[in-house]
């Protein structure tokens, strides 16, 4: 499988890019803020499936392509700029309704769907998707064979730190959440600002990327 020396040079170049706050963290983050620690915690697992897509996608072969492709790229970054756009404008439209949810049941809003827009955010993330498909390949010992395998042993390395890393911004962001809750006014700001990152977050995936 993958040698030990390469595992430890993926594992420390993964930490330093899951530590930087990219798209996912910021919508996490968001997440936190808008719904309180179960969505937060659910969009982290959603943001790790979607991610391991990508993973398994690499491992396939399919990365290359999405690699080598700029209209495949474009088409897949741009994607999931209009969803983050579209998700920061109902935030921002639904922002003075955030004191009565609140106070309800928080299982009221269904856990699938906070999954699946994490899922949609994760697989669709320009900073992951290049990382995998340019990065992980290189840490791949080809001579000991199994070249599927010890991509998606890799990834699942990434998706072990992801998880930790994200989890953490996200329980520290419900925390700040709690005392806006104690204030209609505070929680009304906290949701508008939630909604107006989103959209942030959303050009700027749309604005970066390659140009090539």
């Amino acid at each position: 499988m993958v040698p030990a020396d390469r595992l430890l040079a993926f594992a420390a170049m993964s930490f330093l890019l899951i530590v930087i706050p990219g798209p996912s963290v910021l919508f996490v983050v968001g997440r936190a803020l808008a719904q309180g620690r179960r969505a937060a915690l659910t969009t982290v697992v959603g943001n790790t499936l979607g991610a391991y897509v990508l993973i398994v996608a690499v491992a396939l072969g399919v990365g290359a392509v999405v690699e080598r492709s700029v209209v495949v790229f474009t088409v897949l970054k741009l994607a999931g700029a209009a969803y983050l756009v579209c998700l920061g404008v109902r935030a921002w439209r639904e922002r003075g309704s955030f004191q009565a949810a609140f106070t309800a049941d928080k299982a009221a809003r269904g856990s699938l769907r906070t999954l699946w827009e994490g899922f949609a955010v994760g697989v669709a993330n320009p900073k992951t998707m290049v990382f995998f498909a340019a990065v992980l390949p290189q840490f791949v010992d080809r001579g000991q064979g199994h070249v599927t395998a010890q991509m998606l042993l890799l990834g699942l390395v990434f998706n072990i730190i992801a998880v930790a890393s994200d989890s953490a911004w996200g329980l520290a962001a419900a925390t700040a959440r709690d005392w806006f809750a104690r204030s209609p006014r505070r929680l009304s700001l906290v949701g508008g600002l939630g909604g107006l990152a989103m959209i942030g977050l959303g050009v700027t995936v749309a604005a970066t990327g390659r140009k090539d």
